[in-house]
């Protein structure tokens, strides 16, 4: 059974920015139902929390993760290896709602759990080689609001910020991932829990 019980329309708004190709839902989902998704999400999820090199020292990621995918759908990135647990009905459900509005497939998605402000994701891109040329991503936000990032790899003065509303969707295409980097920053006042799904295909 959908979570949904129909589409409902939503502003879209369209980034100006050169080798991009952004839009934005800030209100994807109603009120109701992003929550009603936060709270699902929030109890089923098995989440981890892996170890991350930096600069030669191990730390602790700075926010918990999970995957979901098609089987042997793995995805690898800053030496973290993970493996999909399968498709939940209320993923697919978003999922299906998302590819609609997208014109895309995904065959998996990454959470990430971000408890509170202190928790982030530095700067980087989702340019990994399992996504292929010119990978196609959709973020959705349930939860605390959390300001996104934005900077071009050839130019760092040239940046965008955005605020993730709960319930919005971000969508990146065409060659945005090889242009740009994005970020959500680590914030002292944000005190309450956020979750992200970042659906991609992995070929």
């Amino acid at each position: 059974m959908d979570l949904f019980s129909a589409l409902e329309s939503s502003e879209k708004i369209t980034l100006d920015l050169p080798q991009a190709e952004i839009i934005y839902y800030p209100s994807f989902f109603t009120l109701e139902e992003a929550s009603k998704i936060f709270k699902l999400i929030s109890e089923e999820t098995p989440w981890q929390q892996d170890d991350i090199k930096l600069f030669g020292k191990t730390h602790k990621q700075p926010r918990l993760t999970a995957l979901y995918g098609d089987e042997g759908k793995s995805y690898t990135y800053s030496g973290i290896a993970m493996h999909p647990n399968p498709f939940t009905p209320a993923i697919l459900s978003i999922k299906k709602r998302i590819e609609a509005v997208a014109g895309e497939r995904y065959n998996s998605v990454l959470l990430n759990l971000y408890r509170d402000g202190k928790d982030s994701n530095g700067w980087h891109s989702d340019d990994e080689k399992e996504l292929g040329i010119n990978p196609h991503i959709a973020s959705v936000t349930f939860g605390a609001k959390r300001m996104f990032h934005l900077r071009l790899k050839q130019n760092k003065k040239l940046k965008h910020s955005l605020q993730l509303e709960h319930g919005s969707l971000l969508l990146m295409g065409q060659d945005t991932q090889h242009f740009w980097q994005h970020q959500i920053p680590k914030s002292k006042v944000i005190q309450e829990p956020r979750i992200n799904l970042t659906f991609r295909s992995i070929i």
